[in-house]
């Protein structure tokens, strides 16, 4: 009885257990790669020791080092080399490594600012996997609104996976990693967008005056003349779709026309509702993970009547054209900016590809050193610490 309950608790566990929105693997390439980087850093290092000549007297014999007395003195300069080892060099290689380990550990965010209204939360969700070839991290991957730090999106969908080990490093995000962003940025209040007067496209302008010239007529002549106002509201946060055809983002949006007279109330001429549709295209730039979104499908309707909804037929071509020119390249703008990988200061990623499953996406890439790994603990090391540059005091030999 007792090992049903326990195995029941397991399940139960496990059933609620998260999974990553986000993992990275690190293959035996990239580790090479790392190593090299590692050893070029210790051997400049090992660079700043400076020898001393070493004189004394043992008893009735005196030596000096620098005269290659080595014959007579094997005994003294076994003795003198091992203390050198360790007081200089074995601290130094520890001082380094230690040094070089926290450094790039340090400049991997855990949980930071994307922009003004969002944050992403990269915190590692269990220990990593080491294998003989492979390095492998599941991170949390969620993003959340800056101005409720504690909110998180329960994650519903299926694990990443990463099979691959033919690039140094692969990245997978599962479609929580986006839908928590897209809702971060609804709950933010981001997702809206309002156009008046002069901001409205003239041809646009023209045809909703037209539209709906017989509603504007009825008003008062000093409403008739009055800006065109065109409002576009998420109405639920956006899901993403991550198909091995593809990625898509499905968006549902009211739009609400109206002018708005001088110092008076507006006055609303039509309220439809948009279903758009999204294709999405993933890269790795650097350390940044990019979108670049196209609208695909677009069709607006009237929530009041069926033939309310086929006057809207002609509205349909201009209003999407309308987002295409004004809408879209405001997105791009944003979406191009990309977020940061979880990645060490000073390291990119290059030659990047991706590839896209059912319900995840992975990006396989190289790596590239932007920046010298001494650059990148200077750049990391406190102050206190770059004012003093000497390795600390050991004993043990190497």
């Amino acid at each position: 009885m007792a090992l049903f309950g326990a195995l029941f608790l397991a399940l139960l566990a496990g059933a609620h257990a998260e999974f990553p929105g986000c993992k990275i693997r690190v293959t035996s390439k990239a580790l090479e790669l790392v190593k090299q980087e590692g050893l070029r850093f210790l051997e400049q290092e090992l660079e700043t020791i400076t020898i001393p000549d070493l004189r004394g007297k043992e008893g009735h014999f005196y030596y000096n080092i620098s005269e290659k007395v080595y014959d007579f003195l094997s005994t003294f300069i076994t003795s003198g080399m091992r203390f050198l080892l360790n007081q200089q060099i074995c601290p130094v290689l520890y001082h380094a490594g230690t040094v070089l380990l926290n450094s790039l550990l340090d400049t991997v965010p855990v949980r930071s600012s994307v922009d003004e209204l969002v944050g992403i939360d990269y915190s590692l969700m269990k220990d990593p996997v080491a294998s003989t070839s492979n390095l492998d991290m599941d991170f949390r991957g969620a993003f959340f609104p800056l101005t409720e730090r504690n909110w998180s999106l329960p994650n519903r969908a299926v694990e990443p996976q990463l099979q691959e080990e033919e690039r140094m490093v692969y990245v997978a995000f599962s479609e929580f990693f986006f839908d928590s962003a897209m809702e971060s940025y609804f709950r933010a209040g981001a997702l809206q967008l309002s156009l008046v007067g002069d901001k409205v496209p003239h041809d646009l302008d023209m045809l909703l005056r037209a539209t709906y010239f017989g509603s504007i007529v009825l008003l008062s002549p000093a409403v008739i003349d009055s800006p065109l106002k065109l409002e576009l509201r998420v109405l639920a946060p956006p899901r993403c779709t991550i198909k091995p055809s593809g990625t898509t983002i499905s968006v549902t949006a009211s739009v609400t026309i109206a002018l708005v007279p001088p110092d008076q109330p507006e006055v609303q001429l039509s309220s439809m509702t948009m279903d758009a549709r999204l294709s999405a295209k993933m890269a790795l730039r650097g350390k940044a993970l990019r979108t670049q979104l196209d609208l695909r499908r677009f069709r607006i309707y009237s929530n009041h009547s069926a033939l309310e909804s086929l006057a809207l037929i002609p509205l349909q071509a201009p209003l999407k054209t309308m987002l295409q020119i004004g809408v879209m390249p405001m997105l791009n703008e944003r979406t191009w900016r990309g977020v940061q990988i979880p990645l060490p200061e000073g390291i990119d990623f290059v030659r990047e590809v991706v590839m896209n499953h059912a319900g995840f996406l992975t990006i396989g890439a190289d790596l590239h050193f932007a920046k010298g790994l001494r650059e990148v603990i200077e750049k990391n090391r406190p102050a206190d610490v770059r004012a003093s540059t000497a390795p600390p005091p050991s004993t043990a030999a190497v």
